[in-house]
């Protein structure tokens, strides 16, 4: 008999499926389901309340609603095939992390609650947002006082978009919420427990966004909580539960509601949720040490495997079979990157490009890349900083703005969108070079997500200022592809990640780009500035959190 598994894919803006032949990979449905509340950064969906910089939200609705529509959706598609929903053994999540909700004690959302609907603080925190960075700054800063062995596997520094910094911002700016408040819990972790009536953790997650170090016995201390904030102490005990599953284990089977509302059957395995950037080794066959795998989409996740356990500067974390079993892996990565692209086409970009797009019959963002690809590296003149969403690495650091040098009155669109996608491949050499400056190298890269499948300009770019082959994975829907693997492992405990890829053929590339010799020079120069505009305006950082701090006065 021919079993099937279900992989679930939620990012950003919405939620991708797909349904696998659980031997051959082979994708025999996909469908996907747009988030009607979207990204909620300006006003709190149908009020005039308005939400702070920084601010990004969601509701939970969008997950639910999306997991009925894609999964019945591809059950149609398959009953179409022949194939019956008996013989679908498994599902598995990957989740945009960390992405954040407060709950009551039976898991439903307190933006579900009539008497806080209407509050902020009761909806979901968005991995991006950043509304949490002084919370963040004070776990920084205490963390580095006591000399908290942890801290160093995350580079000497936690993000805002974390889970500890927004619960304490719930603490700090919402303390009736916080109280009552059951559980605070990853949105993918959530999801599971809808499905299985279990409550188990992610492990990966933990360990990435919450401060979770096994090897030095889990959480950070009661004491240092309590130093953080009084009423911080106990708030493992209280508002984290303890029962956590690895990656690719089951997390229990779907219950007899679901499987009614789904049309599913009771027997389906559902896998631990994965975090939506690192399940992708799956289907991009990167288990191996010194590999970077980068998943480029509106934000860009480095992933980096080793067999070292060497805490080193600048990274976003480092957790013990935090990606693949029997390997250390390191998480980096940018803040933004498509979204740049985003705001420039919609904010900056004339409507003469528009129209004249339009009649090429091609979108903006390729007849951007048509015209930018005609000029030279440096030919512009212009140099961008990447941080238009803060930094990840190797700065950590939410509040960098983004900045754009060179423009004159001949500045045209193509050039500054050039200069943008330099930008964020200078961010990331540095990232590899700090890694490489500190004893892990990185052979080559691998590109998933959807943007490297739509610009191969970016490819080629990042090639030439990296100075390293990049490859690109040939999986359209590698989150969701991924997601459906690791529930095929979580519901054949025997098999392993690695039986799997070589079953399916996964390690093979869509293109290959080499660096051109003929641009590599220049972009070394280019990148002398860059490094330059790092220091200046990253490393010494009062120019723009004076800005932000004249801003923020002025509108408040």
């Amino acid at each position: 008999m021919t079993n099937y598994a279900i992989g679930l894919d939620y990012g950003t803006l919405s939620v991708r499926g797909v349904l696998i032949e659980a031997t051959t990979g082979e994708v025999l449905a996909s469908k996907t389901y747009e988030y009607p509340h979207g990204v909620i950064e300006k006003t709190l969906s149908n009020t005039d309340i308005k939400l702070p910089d920084y601010w990004c939200l969601q509701h939970t609705d969008d997950y639910m609603n999306g997991l009925k529509d894609v999964v019945k959706g591809l059950l149609e598609q398959a009953t179409n095939q022949g194939i019956k929903s008996e013989d679908i053994e498994s599902l598995g999540i990957g989740f945009t992390c960390c992405t954040v909700l407060p709950v009551d004690k039976d898991g439903i959302p307190l933006l579900k609650k009539e008497h806080l609907e209407k509050n902020p603080h009761a909806w979901v925190k968005l991995w991006k947002h950043h509304g949490a960075q002084a919370q963040a700054d004070k776990i920084n800063h205490i963390a580095k006082t006591r000399n908290e062995k942890w801290l160093p596997y995350y580079g000497g520094k936690i993000s805002s978009e974390w889970l500890f910094p927004k619960l304490l911002q719930l603490l700090e700016e919402a303390p009736e919420i916080y109280k009552e408040t059951a559980y605070f819990i990853e949105a993918g972790d959530w999801l599971v427990w809808q499905l299985t009536g279990n409550q188990k953790r992610s492990k990966s997650c933990a360990g990435y966004k919450a401060m979770y170090q096994e090897s030095l016995g889990g959480y950070p201390s009661n004491e240092f909580f309590e130093a953080v904030h009084p009423n911080f102490k106990n708030v493992v005990e209280e508002k984290i539960a303890s029962d956590m599953g690895e990656l690719g284990t089951s997390a229990g089977t779907v219950t007899k509601e679901m499987a009614e509302i789904l049309g599913l059957g009771e027997k389906v395995v559902v896998a631990i949720n994965n975090i939506d950037a690192h399940v992708c080794v799956a289907a991009t066959g990167v288990t191996k040490s010194n590999i970077m795998l980068n998943i480029i989409g509106t934000s860009s996740c480095d992933i980096l495997l080793t067999s070292k356990n060497k805490v080193i500067p600048g990274i976003a974390g480092l957790v013990n079979q935090g990606v693949v079993e029997g390997l250390y892996g390191y998480e980096t990565g940018q803040n933004a990157v498509g979204d740049i692209f985003s705001w420039f086409v919609e904010t900056q970009v004339p409507e003469s490009y528009v129209q004249k797009a339009k009649k090429e019959k091609i979108s903006i963002y390729e007849y951007l890349e048509k015209r930018a690809e005609n000029l030279e590296p440096g030919e512009s003149g212009l140099i961008a900083l990447d941080w238009w969403n803060g930094n990840r690495s190797t700065l950590m650091n939410a509040n960098l703005t983004g900045l754009v040098m060179g423009m004159t009155l001949q500045t045209k669109p193509e050039e500054m969108y050039r200069a943008l996608i330099e930008a964020t491949a200078f961010g990331k050499r540095m990232i590899i070079e700090n890694f490489e400056k500190n004893g892990i190298p990185v052979d080559y890269l691998v590109f998933c997500g959807g943007l490297p499948h739509k610009n191969k300009l970016l490819n080629q770019i990042y090639a030439d200022v990296l100075k390293k082959k990049v490859a690109i994975s040939k999986e359209l829907e590698t989150g969701a592809k991924s997601a459906a693997i690791f529930s095929i492992l979580a519901n054949q405990p025997n098999t392993t990640l690695n039986d799997v890829i070589h079953q399916m053929k996964l390690d093979s590339y869509a293109e290959t780009y080499h660096p051109r010799s003929n641009d590599v020079d220049t972009y070394d120069q280019l990148y002398a500035i860059y490094s330059q505009l790092v220091t200046q305006f990253g490393k010494n950082q009062e120019m723009m959190l004076s800005l932000q701090s004249i801003k923020k006065n002025r509108r408040y």
